[in-house]
Parts: C-alpha cells; structure tokens; sequence
C-alpha cells in the first residue's frame, strides 16, 4: 500500500511539473497569458513593430536606386579613364565617388529594412554603357556628358517625388540626394557643351 501511495505521489509530482513546464512555455510565446489570464500581447507588439518597420521603407524605390546607381557607377569609372578631355574624367570620377557613397547608404537602409540588394544595373544604364564602350574622343565625352544630363533629370525628378510624398527613411535619404544630384546635372550640362 505505501508502494501505491509513493507511486500515485510521483504521478501527481511528474504532472505539476509538466503542468508548470507548460505554463511557462505559453508565457513566452507571441500571445502569451498573463498571470490574471489575460492575453499578453508585449511578444506579439514588438514583432508587429518590427515587421512595420521593414515594410514601411519604400522598396520599390531603393531597389530602383541602388540599380540606378550600380550603372552610374559604371559608367563613370568607364569615363574616368576614357574621356578624351580631363573634365570628362574629372566628372566620371566625381559620378563614381558620389553615386559609390550613395548606393552603400542605399544597401545600409535595404539591409536594415530586409529588402533584397539588386546587383544588376538598371536596364537603361546598362544599355548606356554598351553603347559608350564602343566610342572615344569627342564623340564619346559628349555621349557621355549628354547621358548624364538625361539620367540626372530623371533621378532629380524621381526624388524629388520621394522628398515629398516617401516614407521617412527615403525621404530623407532622397532630399539629402538632391543637391548632390544638381551638381552633377551642372557639371554634365558644361560638358556637354
């Protein structure tokens, strides 16, 4: 009989602590109960904050930048050592520096964010490209000089667009852009003259 009493003993120990075991394992999960039995919902905010916060960046609009300036990139350290004049590769150099700055702020946010890095450059600026690869001298300080014209009017435009209606992060991220963007659109247009 004590044998019975000590075995039904164990049981009721082995189940309290189970019961207990279990207990704290739903205290720690996302929707946890509290000791009033009501649901917690810290856990489950905290992940919700962090998920908003990722989705909260503009995709769209750092993946298109980071593919903007990988061509940029290109380019300019193709003119940096085939322009014919030294303001052309002053200009490819300085398109290298800046937009090489740029693009790492970029991947900084996208990795932050967990939006995917592109590697690839932009279509049109790997079309540029080509087609700059296959000229020199003149012809090809101007080409370069007018490509830039082009794709700086765009990217001014694109953000100012995000400086005004983008999220915080890019927002800011494209109103500090801005000038850096103006001088290079300067700097293009006298070369291209």
């Amino acid at each position: 009989m004590n044998r019975s009493i000590y075995l039904a003993a164990a049981t009721v120990l082995a189940l309290a602590a189970c019961r207990q075991n279990t207990a704290e394992n739903t205290m720690t999960g996302a929707n946890a109960m509290n000791a009033a039995g009501n649901i917690d919902m810290t856990a489950n905010a905290t992940n919700t904050a962090a998920t908003n916060t990722a989705t909260q960046v503009d995709s769209a609009f750092v993946t298109s930048s980071i593919e903007g300036d990988t061509a940029e990139i290109a380019i300019g350290q193709l003119a940096s050592t085939k322009g014919s004049t030294k303001a052309a590769r002053d200009l490819g150099q300085m398109v290298v520096t800046d937009h090489g700055a740029h693009k790492q702020k970029l991947i900084d946010l996208a990795n932050t964010a967990g939006i995917a890095v592109p590697t690839e450059p932009a279509a049109d600026g790997h079309a540029n490209l080509l087609k700059l690869q296959k000229l020199s001298g003149a012809e090809f300080d101007k080409t370069f000089a007018q490509m830039l014209v082009d794709s700086h009017h765009k990217g001014i435009a694109k953000n100012e667009k995000q400086a005004a209606s983008g999220d915080p992060q890019t927002a800011a991220l494209a109103k500090e852009t801005l000038p850096v963007l103006k001088k290079h659109l300067a700097a293009a247009e006298a070369l291209a003259k």
